[in-house]
Formats: C-alpha cells, structure tokens, sequence
C-alpha cells in the first residue's frame, strides 16, 4: 500500500497545506475548514454532499466545513495531490464582505485551468522554504476569489435532519469529548437503537460511533494549534489514550498528530493583513 502524507508549515494562522501520494481509502469525516485542493495524478473518487464525484488529474476538488466526504483511489495505482485548508474566518476576511461564507458552499470538484494555476502558484507560495508574505496574500486573493466567485454556489448541500436526530447530534457536538452510550442517544432521541442507528447513520452520513471519532478528531485539531502536548489532548479531546488518538487520527487525516502539531504550531503571531483588493 502508496501512502505518503506531508503536512507544511505555511506560517499563516488559519491555513494549513499538505501534499499526498495514496492508495488508502479515508474513511466518511468533515473538516472545520473550507478546502481546496488539486488531483496531480491518478483519479480520486469520493462522496460529497452533492453525491459521488469523479476526479482525474487536473480537476480541482473542494469540501466545505462541516461537509461529510471520503476518498478512495479507483484502482491500485493509487492518486497524488495536494490540499489547503482555509479557517472559514480567514475566507470572510480576504472575501471583505463581498460573500456571505455561512451561506456558500464550494462545488466539490471542477475542471478549471485558470483555477488550477491560482492554486498551484499559492501552494508553491505557502510552502517554500523562505516565504514572502506578500507573494503569499496575492496568491490567496487570487485563489479563494476565483473559487467563490466562479465555483461557490448559494444551494445548500446539507440534507433536513429530523429533529430527534438532531437533538442527538447537537449535543455530540457539544461534547465530543463525553461518553454517548448507543442506548442513552437511542432514549434521547426517542427511538430503539437499531432504529436510531439507521436514522442517524441515514440523516448525517456515518454511524454514530463513527461520528464521535471525527469530532474528537476535530477537537483535538483544535487542541493541538493551541499548542498542548499530545498527551493531555488525547485526555481532553475524549480518546482512550494517545495511542488510540494516533490511530484514529491517522484513518481519518492520513497524518499522525505528532507531524500534524510540527506543522500547524508555527509563530501565531504572524498573521497576513488581507485587505488588498483584486477584481478578478
């Protein structure tokens, strides 16, 4: 099995990148963040909330935060490409006002080739070894304007969930870090457990234990930019131990948390001003 996964140090509070080289099949997750990324080779097959997408070499993908998906190559030879995650806070600062980022949503693959240069012109910026700050917040204007304006899309892609599901899943999100005991959130949600499984497995796209373990994953992202030791993030973030958080989080981001912390714990207290304008 090709698995190979670099996450770098872009030095910009909000934005992480990473290049990848798999055949692994990631499992159904979301991220917290906007994402875009370019297919280098081989084809990428995933689940979206616009339903399944086919990308070959040159496509562009795109997840938006909160967005249930997974990843799978369609044959042995695996697929190369890179993403960057953007802070949906990062995207409403560079957009100025100009999109409504909680009411837009990114179409999840396109082929563009105007957009692929915009990327790869950023991803070479944020990862050189000595970045210019300036280059940098131009290939980000230039990157996220193109994708909002010419590939956002105001229809939403997040299906209705019953109220009692709901119910269910907000309080997860709220303490991911908790135990949810299946027959406690089959009684929350007024329902048998089998049938509470279906439901929810049906309403958010994962089966509840596998929903959990996203967002302790999520929670210990969070946990780690913040800059505490592994350790005591396995503690808060709900996992067994650290082990089992290095195992979890590996299926899910392909990176383990040490690498991860080495990439995202850079000095926060740079940050671009992106106030500049551009009329694309």
């Amino acid at each position: 099995m090709m698995h190979t996964v670099q996450p770098f140090r872009t030095g910009i509070p909000g934005i992480e990148a990473f290049s990848l080289a798999s055949t692994r099949q990631f499992p159904r997750h979301s991220h917290d963040q906007f994402g875009i990324g370019l297919i280098l080779s081989g084809a990428h097959r995933s689940w979206s909330g616009f339903g399944w997408v086919d990308a070959r070499a040159g496509d562009i993908i795109m997840v938006n935060p909160g967005e249930m998906h997974d990843g799978s190559s369609p044959d042995s030879n695996g697929r190369r490409w890179q993403m960057i995650y953007f802070a949906p806070e990062v995207i409403s600062e560079l957009l100025d006002g100009d999109v409504d980022v909680s009411a837009t949503v990114l179409l999840p693959q396109i082929r563009d080739s105007r957009q692929a240069i915009h990327f790869s012109r950023l991803f070479g910026a944020l990862t050189e070894h000595c970045p210019d700050p300036g280059h940098s917040e131009e290939c980000l204007l230039h990157t996220v304007v193109h994708a909002f304006r010419h590939h956002s899309t105001q229809r939403s892609w997040k299906q209705v969930i019953p109220p009692s599901i709901d119910k269910v899943k907000r309080q997860i999100d709220l303490s991911p870090e908790l135990p949810h005991p299946l027959q406690e959130m089959a009684t929350l949600a007024n329902t048998s457990r089998f049938q509470f499984l279906r439901a929810f497995a049906y309403a958010t796209g994962a089966t509840p234990h596998a929903y959990i373990l996203q967002q302790r994953v999520r929670l210990a992202r969070r946990l780690i930019a913040s800059g505490k030791e592994l350790v005591q993030v396995s503690y808060e973030a709900g996992f067994a131990d650290q082990s089992h958080m290095t195992r979890v989080f590996v299926r899910q981001l392909g990176v383990t948390p040490s690498r991860y912390r080495a990439a995202v714990c850079t000095n926060r207290s740079h940050a671009i001003s992106f106030k500049t304008r551009f009329g694309q």
